[in-house]
């Protein structure tokens, strides 16, 4: 039960970061940004949303501990 509670939510936050780095790509190519340019805010995107992910996950398992 642990095992799929954890993959489930794992892909949820993948599945957020995901859609947050396309709508950063979209807004920036509707900026007239260049398409590399789009492409480097939507991984940057990405990454923030997977960092914010895991600060906040560590930050409740130390107040659960």
């Amino acid at each position: 039960m642990n095992v799929a509670l954890i993959l489930l939510t794992t892909a949820l936050v993948v599945a957020v970061a995901i859609l947050a780095a396309v709508g950063a790509g979209f807004l920036a190519r509707i900026d007239q940004a260049t398409v590399p340019a789009a492409i480097t805010r939507a991984a940057a995107v990405f990454a923030a949303v997977l960092t914010l992910a895991c600060a906040a996950t560590g930050a409740v398992a130390s107040v659960i501990r």
